[in-house]
């Protein structure tokens, strides 16, 4: 397994992450929260599902049974936006402290449904970094469906040209 890849891709998630976190700190309430048609309702909910998913998958991988943020969220943007943050920091942290021989490593979690899966942590890494990147694309769209333009590229392409 090539550690320096996910590594890449951990550094490329939080910087990709504080470009969006840049633009959602410039918009408005009603803009975060107009409902809109899509696979999630709102800039909102699109945001804590992303920062829920990148918090679970790291709560998983340190064994941890925490309830996914979205039934658990109350909070505002801000507060979010640094949960999200927290998360895509300590990513990069766990995956560069981790040995390389041990991406291969399976390990067990249990789903929201409460099912058991087991699954290699690179496996985990991959996926979570392709579902960020998935949403990130949603949330520009959303944010131009509320009025908000001034965004730029989170290709991977455009970080590693930086």
């Amino acid at each position: 397994m090539n550690k320096e890849y996910f590594e890449n891709l951990a550094k490329y998630n939080t910087w990709a992450n504080s470009k969006v976190f840049s633009w959602l700190n410039q918009i408005t309430d009603s803009q975060w929260n107009t409902k809109l048609i899509g696979s999630m309702e709102s800039i909102a909910a699109t945001c804590i599902h992303t920062a829920g998913a990148e918090k679970i998958w790291l709560d998983r991988l340190n064994g941890l049974n925490n309830p996914f943020l979205t039934t658990t969220f109350r909070g505002g943007k801000a507060e979010l936006i640094e949960i999200w943050n927290i998360a895509s920091m300590n990513l990069n942290t766990y995956i560069s402290n981790l040995p390389e021989e041990e991406f291969e490593i399976e390990f067990d979690y249990k789903n929201m449904a409460g099912q058991k899966f087991t699954s290699k942590r690179f496996e985990v890494f991959a996926h979570v970094f392709n579902h960020s990147t998935y949403h990130r694309g949603q949330i520009v769209n959303y944010l131009r469906l509320v009025g908000f333009t001034d965004v730029s590229s989170t290709d991977l392409i455009s970080y590693y040209r930086l």
